[in-house]
């Protein structure tokens, strides 16, 4: 069993190539062109506040250092895939775990596992909205402490249905604010076409609702407000027993 202290590790940003900072720039420009009229105005603003660039992959000291000065939040660079448990920890010590690897430009479109454009790109920008930096840090503190099989998979969803795959209800308009929308074309497009049913957000109705990795959306939920889903959560620790420290 891998200690895992060794999954935590140093980005090395003079090592990126070229290719690597134009894949980068590419992946950005078709994101930026999409999420200008359809992506939420808070992940716009944030994206701006934390400095993201086209023209280069981002440096994580200098984004958590705009990032920290605001919300008390930073980007740690991880090797892969956390542990679950260990991933929420990390978000209740108001720690992002982001890869640092870029796609290779054959898989543009897709990619199976994260890489920095899905985790700087797509999560960060919104960990330095005050309210949703908040609620992620409860979030990580409510699903540390999960130890049922029915409480970890009631967390999951909320997880799921919110910051990878949320929409949020803007000047009368539905945009995307999951991460997983934010930075997937593919994905936005489906979620806000006719073959996706965008439901009002309900603690009910996403407790209740399963979700499928590995294929388009059926059901997503729209919120009104990132207090709304902080205050789910608070919900969600109570309704299911789940006990802090």
């Amino acid at each position: 069993m891998h200690d895992i202290r060794e999954l935590f590790i140093e980005q090395r940003w003079p090592a990126y190539t070229p290719e690597e900072h134009a894949v980068w720039g590419l992946l950005f420009d078709r994101r930026m062109a999409a999420l200008e009229s359809t992506g939420s105005r808070l992940f716009l603003e944030g994206a701006a506040r934390i400095g993201l660039r086209r023209d280069r992959v981002p440096e994580i000291a200098e984004v958590n250092a705009r990032l920290g000065a605001r919300t008390g939040w930073a980007a740690v660079p991880v090797a892969g895939f956390l542990p679950a448990r260990e991933f929420f920890r990390c978000l209740a010590r108001r720690r992002f775990p982001t890869t640092v690897t870029v796609r290779p430009r054959s898989q543009l479109d897709y990619l199976p596992e994260p890489d920095i454009f899905h985790d700087v790109f797509g999560h960060v920008p919104l960990h330095a909205h005050p309210v949703f930096a908040d609620f992620l840090q409860r979030f990580g503190r409510v699903a540390t402490a999960a130890e049922t099989d029915e409480q970890v998979e009631a967390m999951a969803r909320l997880f799921w249905f919110t910051v990878e795959f949320g929409l949020i209800r803007e000047r009368n308009e539905t945009r995307v604010y999951g991460s997983g929308l934010i930075s997937s074309h593919g994905d936005a497009a489906h979620a806000l076409g006719p073959d996706c049913e965008r439901r009002p957000f309900s603690l009910d109705g996403v407790l209740s609702q399963p979700f499928v990795i590995d294929r388009l959306q059926e059901v997503l939920f729209t919120i009104d407000s990132f207090e709304q889903v902080f205050a789910a959560v608070a919900a969600a620790e109570r309704r299911l027993g789940i006990v802090t420290v």
